[in-house]
């Protein structure tokens, strides 16, 4: 699904990753935090996809609400969890969008 977002500028978190084999308790963790983060001060939206090489695109109103959400204590946890059992590698990027445009 395409994320409806405002307006910019507002502030794009890109998490690209890789898998390991370990799939105990990922799903579950995925799914809390899916929940989770549609609370979170801030939160715009998200996009993701994975076929191999994971993408998954969080927007957000703001820095400070981004940092807010990287000290989440749910997200703490499954960022520990993630180095620990579920990602082989992982790289997260932060981004200010200044210009969008569509075709829905």
């Amino acid at each position: 699904m395409i994320a409806q977002t405002p307006k910019p500028p507002y502030y794009a978190v890109i998490f690209t990753s890789t898998r390991t084999d370990v799939v105990e308790n990922y799903k579950e963790m995925n799914a809390a935090i899916e929940e989770a983060v549609k609370d979170a001060e801030g939160f715009l939206g998200v996009e993701d996809c994975r076929d191999g090489l994971g993408i998954s695109v969080s927007y957000w109103k703001d820095l400070e609400s981004i940092r807010k959400w990287k000290n989440n204590p749910l997200h703490t946890l499954a960022k520990e969890k993630g180095k620990k059992d579920w990602f082989a590698t992982y790289k997260t990027r932060i981004a200010k969008v200044e210009m969008d445009y569509d075709f829905l």
